[in-house]
Parts: C-alpha cells; sequence; structure tokens
C-alpha cells in the first residue's frame, strides 16, 4: 500500500481517494510553487529539453505580440461560456439537488483562492492557455478536510513531468524533484495532453512550429528599425542667398548686415506655427532633405513583414484578420475561415470537457448524489442567429418532407428532428 497523506487537520485520507494537499504534495518544491503558467525554479545541471522548450514558448507568448496574441485569440475562442447538466436524472429532485452540487464546484474550482469571485470563467481561460502553450494540463484534486467534496484543482507544471517505462512494460508519469521522480500514476492526478502522437505522447505546444519564424519576423523588425534610424526623416532645408554687398559699405557693416538677417530669418522660420506660411523675400528658399524612394521601400518591407506574419498564422492555425492585420478579406471568406477555426476550437473543448465531466462526476460522487453529469460548450454568438435559424429551418423542413414521402416513420423523424426545435 502506498504512502498515506494527511491533510492540515491531520486526517489521514482514505485508500479510495488519495487526498493531496500543497505542502504534503511536494515537499521539494516548497520554493517554486507548482503552476500551469509558471516555471520552476532552475537547478543547476538540469536543463532537460522539456523544460528549455516549454521555457521558450512561455517566453515567445509574453513577448512577441503577434504569438501572444494567437494565443490569447485560440484561448478566448476556447473557453466560451458552458454549464453542467444532469445525465438522465431518475427525478426532478436528484436533478436540482446534482446541478446546485456542480454549480458550487463551478465556483471554487479555480486554484487561486486570492482571487475572490473567480470561478469557471476564470478557469478556462487559464486552462486553455496553458494547454495551447505548454501542450498539457496537469494537476491535482484536493479534497475538503472532511472528505465532503472538492476543494479546488491544483495544477501543476508540465515542464517536470516524464514517462518512463516500468517493469511490466508500460509506460508510467513521473514528476520531477530534487530527491527523484515520484509515481503519479494515482487516482486524484488527471492529466491531458494537446496535439499528442506517437512521438509526443507527452502533448505539443501550438508554438513548437513557429520559434524559427518568429525569429526571422523579429530580426526583420529590427532591421527596420535599423534602416529607418540610418536614413532618417524628412526635414526642411532652409538656404538663405546673402544679400548684395552695398555701394561704399564697409567690410564690418556688410557683415553685420548679413548676420543680422541670417538671425531674423532664422527666426521667423523657428517662428513658424503648423497652421502659418512663410514670407520672405526671393533669396530664401525652403526644400525637403531625407530619403529618397521613400514609398518603394516601405511597400518592399510591408510585403516581406507581411509574408513572416502568414507564415507564423499558418503554423497557429490562425488568420491574419483574426489577430487584428486587414488584407483585404472578404465577408465569405473571413466567415469561412472562422467556421473552420471554430471547429478546430470545439474538437479542443470536447477534450477539455472530458475533464471537466471528470471532475463533476467525482465531486457527485463525494456527494453522494448518484447521478453522473455532462459538460457543453455554447459556441453560439448573436449574429448569427439568423444563419443558424435558417440552416435549422432547412433541415426540418427536409425531415418533414421525407416523412410526408413515406422514407421515414414518425419515431424517426421525430429522432431526427431533436435538438433542431
Amino acid at each position: 500500500m502506498g504512502k498515506i497523506f494527511h491533510n492540515r487537520q491531520g486526517i489521514p485520507i482514505g485508500s479510495s481517494i488519495k487526498q493531496v494537499q500543497d505542502a504534503e504534495l511536494l515537499p521539494e518544491f516548497r520554493k517554486g510553487r507548482p503552476g500551469l503558467g509558471g516555471i520552476w525554479q532552475w537547478r543547476q545541471g538540469e536543463y532537460s529539453p522539456a523544460r528549455l522548450k516549454l521555457s521558450l514558448y512561455r517566453f515567445l507568448r509574453d513577448n512577441i505580440p503577434l504569438l501572444g496574441a494567437c494565443i490569447w485569440t485560440w484561448s478566448r475562442l476556447s473557453a466560451a461560456p458552458g454549464n453542467f447538466a444532469i445525465i438522465d436524472p431518475r427525478t426532478d429532485a436528484e436533478n436540482r439537488r446534482g446541478l446546485e452540487i456542480l454549480t458550487g464546484l463551478a465556483d471554487r474550482v479555480y486554484p487561486f483562492q486570492f482571487q475572490r469571485m473567480a470561478g469557471m470563467e476564470s478557469f478556462l481561460p487559464y486552462l486553455f492557455s496553458s494547454l495551447y502553450t505548454d501542450g498539457a494540463v496537469a494537476g491535482f484534486v484536493i479534497l475538503k478536510g472532511d472528505h465532503s467534496g472538492i476543494d479546488k484543482f491544483l495544477p501543476v507544471d508540465p515542464a517536470g513531468i516524464m514517462a518512463r517505462a516500468g517493469d511490466d512494460g508500460r509506460h508510467r508519469l513521473y514528476l520531477d524533484s530534487e530527491t527523484g521522480p515520484i509515481d503519479i500514476n494515482r487516482p486524484d492526478f488527471y492529466y491531458l495532453a494537446f496535439n499528442a502522437d506517437n512521438n509526443q505522447p507527452l502533448g505539443r505546444s501550438l508554438l513548437a512550429t513557429v520559434p524559427f519564424v518568429s525569429y526571422i519576423q523579429q530580426q526583420l523588425i529590427s532591421d527596420m528599425q535599423k534602416t529607418a534610424h540610418n536614413a532618417g526623416y524628412h526635414r526642411l532645408h532652409v538656404k538663405i542667398t546673402p544679400p548684395e554687398r552695398q555701394s561704399g559699405e564697409t567690410d564690418p557693416a556688410y557683415v553685420a548686415r548679413v548676420n543680422e538677417y541670417f538671425d531674423d530669418t532664422v527666426a521667423m522660420v523657428r517662428g513658424v506655427e503648423p497652421e502659418d506660411n512663410p514670407v520672405t523675400w526671393d533669396n530664401v528658399k525652403i526644400d525637403y532633405i531625407g530619403p529618397g524612394a521613400g514609398q518603394s521601400v516601405t511597400g518592399s518591407w510591408f510585403m516581406t513583414h507581411r509574408a513572416m506574419i502568414e507564415e507564423i498564422c499558418a503554423g497557429t492555425n490562425l488568420s491574419p484578420f483574426m489577430l487584428g492585420y486587414s488584407y483585404g478579406t472578404t465577408h465569405n471568406w473571413a466567415q469561412f475561415k472562422y467556421d473552420l477555426v471554430m471547429r478546430q476550437a470545439v474538437s479542443v473543448q470536447n477534450e477539455v470537457a472530458r475533464f471537466l465531466e471528470w471532475l463533476g462526476n467525482l465531486e457527485l460522487a463525494l456527494k453522494g448524489c448518484a447521478c453522473r453529469c455532462r459538460w457543453t460548450f455554447d459556441n453560439t454568438l448573436t449574429y448569427l442567429a439568423g444563419e443558424t435559424s435558417e440552416i435549422r429551418k432547412s433541415r426540418i423542413e427536409a425531415i418533414i418532407d421525407l416523412f410526408k414521402a413515406g422514407l421515414i416513420s414518425k419515431e424517426k423523424a421525430s429522432l431526427l428532428a431533436e435538438g433542431l426545435l
């Protein structure tokens, strides 16, 4: 039997569901508390590839505006409003009690207690942001002291999680620590990998394909700044032709008159307001000096920078217009791209929904409620209500035509129409 953990009141935890408190869970990390979005304190000589990659992705997200916008857009699109529902409740009373229990869980699931009134609406953006940046979400369920329900979900940094083959040949998850790997294959632990495959079963960041391209884009911006600084900007060049020397005028008198005329002209030019016009003799010329062919140079930089932006957008499965870049996209094309992006977001939402249902079902079981729950994201938008209504109307009319033609039964028609009315 494994180690028995104790809660802060000193109550031992049963073997069915092990309670894990912050201090008792990982005493090795008291100096650097683990968190989904944080980075553990680096230890000399332990620069593992996983830590290096995740540190790079977090740095890119926090310091490059375009990549920060990518993660922000994906996270906010995915973190749509949602709600729990009881699956096939036996009675109305059971349905009401189950929803009340799940509402309470949603209000306290956010792991950081210092943020008051933060519930599921704060937890979802936090969860999706870490999922897209780190490629995984992991953490422990923390029970209340009397085992009457879930207190919160305690996230851990995916950078410290590794997979190793056990004696039976099956891979198990371990959490890195100063004292050695900690086995975290336990009932109160949950691991969600994003975009996993055979080569990277622990998940892959959304930013995995863009570091090199983002470096080129940032280098391009730096080169643009250096070039503009070297070329300078257009300035006024005032040319003053000295007046002719008067007959019988001495050298000192001529020099004094020329200097006075020069000073008066300089004072006049400096005192001209933006809405004023300078008035001078015809021996004063005002020209512009600055880089030539500025428009063509600017256009070249714009097209090059645009190419880099489109490469990064392609690597993060977004379109430039969704990040604030306007390249003349038509309404129909923008609508098509948005629908495509939302289909991808829904596929990720389904994985997160399973995690939330795991939390909800565990909470219901601890409360003694013999029912199960389902989490549903609501991705409907107000401005799409008309189009959605037309689509549902056409589907219903098609079902009615099939029924009238005798091609489907009444029961089959009712089943097909379910959810459309």
